[in-house]
Formats: structure tokens, sequence, C-alpha cells
């Protein structure tokens, strides 16, 4: 085995380094061109020791580097570092409802007094209790009479009603 197969596999490591490194650190594509550099000498020094150990080298390529990616992904967040710099997911218990969507389903078939104009969005006064409504279709003047049609989220979609 010739110094230069010590340095192919020394090339190797390197570019595996260099290709985690690219993941997790800005470099607009410097820490790439040095893996591919580092891969593709590694690839050449194998090739130089015989065929058959360059195909050896560059299976060994094309399989390493999908890994070390995979296992940088999946490594990362885990390491003291990376729990640092990474966000943490939101925690959101199950069943966990938006705010006020019990109390918003209660408005279905109440009517109401549209304070601001909805364009389609504006605010309603039920009894004493501001809600921001949709109109269903069009431009709702201020001080016009409306009834709750549906509930859907926290979306709450008004119809005009003629005063009875």
């Amino acid at each position: 085995m010739g110094w230069w197969l010590a340095l192919a596999v020394f090339l190797y490591l390197a570019c595996a380094v260099f290709l985690v490194a690219e993941v997790f650190v800005p470099s607009g594509g410097i820490l790439s061109i040095c893996a591919i550099v580092c891969g593709g000498g590694g690839v050449y020094l194998f090739f130089r020791e015989s065929t058959t150990t360059g195909v050896i080298g560059l299976v060994t390529a094309a399989i390493m580097v999908p890994v070390v990616l995979v296992v940088a992904y999946k490594v990362f967040p885990h390491t003291r570092f990376g729990r640092g710099v990474t966000l943490a997911p939101p925690r959101r218990q199950q069943g966990d409802a938006i705010p006020d969507t019990d109390k918003l389903k209660e408005l279905v078939g109440t009517r109401g007094v549209v304070l601001t104009p909805l364009r389609p969005v504006g605010m309603c006064d039920f009894s004493g209790r501001r809600v921001e409504c949709v109109a269903e279709s069009g431009y709702v003047e201020g001080g016009t009479m409306v009834e709750v049609l549906a509930v859907e989220s926290t979306q709450v979609t008004v119809r005009t009603v003629e005063d009875s």
C-alpha cells in the first residue's frame, strides 16, 4: 500500500468534513468546492493504485456522500452546538383548539350590528361583544343589522338582514 492510498483515505475524510460543514455553515459554495476537490483527489489516488481499487473507491464515495449528509442532519440537532442554533419545534397538545372557537360557534344564528364597514372584513357587535367578521358577499355599511351564518375556526361569516 503506497502513501497515496493513505492520502486518498484522508481526502475522503476531508471531503466528508467539508460536506457536513457546507450543510451548516454558509460559505457561498466554497466548502462544496473543497469537498469536490478532496473527493476527486481521493478517487484519482485510488485509481492510481489500480482500476479495481479505483472502482471500489468510487463506489465508496457514492455511498459515503449521502450517508454523511443524512447522518449530519439526524445527529446535528442533538449536539450541544446544534441545540443552541436550531429552533425547537412548536409544542401543541393533542386536542388543542383555536382560542374562542367554542364561544364563537355559540354566535351562529344571532344578530348584531356592523361597527366598522365590512370590506369584506370588519368589526361587528353582538350584545356588547365585539367580533371580527367577514361579509358573505360584497361591502356592508356600518350600522347595518347582520346575522351570523357560520363559524369556521375563528372566521365568523355574516349576512345582512332586513329589520322586521
